[in-house]
């Protein structure tokens, strides 16, 4: 089968696409024919010698232990080096396919749409009317929390570039912050959640920004999470009176968080947006134009 491998260089980690066995999977395991996939930070940020996570697919084979699937099915979720023709994944992480999507879109909902989901209603704790600010509204994380918060009765300002504006106003929010034109943490608006999927802003402008019982999310696993844990601790350092909250979150990828999410893309709750498709050949690419920040909401691989 065809796979997208890192391999070491002189020049670093270079991504080519290599022959490989097809795997075989474990007792409590599935094995796809990917179709799809998505790109996210952790391909390029992770040490992993086999890239991609996000996954879409048909069912060719299970594990003796699985219960839930049978060849023929279509499913998506999670699967360790999912940029390649097979792949083999979880039981525990994946879930039927959403009825009318397409495996390229059902490809963009795991990592990016769990940690939308997780971050407001189990890490934010986000309720009905209450305020809530996303930045990075137009990102894989963000087109799908300004959705979702919305759907949860939330009132939702996004913070995108210029040329996302009328995007992430399309999704449903509220008002839409144009951050080459004003900055959020010098507004008089005072927000009960701040989901923060970009890292652009220290916590003490961010801590601005918050109601005095306001939270402070961030989305994502960091490059340094050392940093970003001294930053939190020193959040708590603040004087006692400052009953803001901050920390940071990683999601967990769980089939029922994954059937949750496919009853909001069914129900017309929540719809997947992609800025562009590559074939599994150009993989390199993808992966290059995402990390340069030049994306909005998912890139997808296709794998024919």
């Amino acid at each position: 089968m065809k796979a997208a491998v890192y391999t070491k260089a002189k020049s670093g980690k270079v991504l080519e696409i290599k022959d490989l066995p097809q795997p075989v999977p474990q007792e409590n395991e599935v094995l796809l024919s990917v179709r799809a996939a998505s790109v996210n930070p952790l391909d390029w940020r992770m040490k992993a010698e086999r890239p991609g996570i996000d996954v879409a697919g048909e069912v060719v084979a299970v594990g003796r232990r699985v219960a839930h699937f049978k060849p023929g099915d279509a499913v998506f979720g999670a699967g360790k080096g999912a940029f390649a023709e097979y792949v083999c994944a979880s039981e525990a992480k994946l879930a039927a396919k959403p009825a009318g999507v397409t495996f390229e879109q059902a490809a963009s909902l795991p990592i990016a749409a769990l940690t939308a989901l997780q971050a407001l209603r189990d890490k934010g704790r986000l309720l009905p009317q209450q305020k809530v600010l996303i930045n990075g509204a137009s990102g894989g994380v963000g087109t799908f929390a300004v959705q979702m918060a919305k759907w949860m009765g939330a009132k939702v300002t996004g913070v995108c570039s210029s040329k996302n504006v009328d995007l992430v106003r399309s999704l449903g929010a509220d008002r839409v912050i144009d951050y080459t034109r004003e900055d959020f943490t010098r507004d008089s608006e005072r927000y009960d959640l701040l989901l923060d999927n970009v890292g652009n802003r220290s916590l003490l402008s961010m801590r601005r920004a918050l109601a005095a019982n306001g939270g402070c999310v961030m989305a994502g696993a960091p490059k340094q999470m050392w940093r970003l844990a001294i930053r939190v601790a020193k959040a708590y350092a603040w004087p006692p009176f400052l009953r803001q909250k901050f920390g940071f979150f990683v999601a967990n990828i769980n089939q029922k968080d994954l059937a949750a999410l496919a009853e909001l893309v069914e129900a017309g709750k929540l719809t997947p947006v992609i800025d562009r498709c590559y074939p599994l050949a150009q993989i390199d690419d993808a992966i290059a134009y995402v990390e340069a920040g030049h994306a909005r909401a998912k890139v997808i691989i296709t794998i024919q």
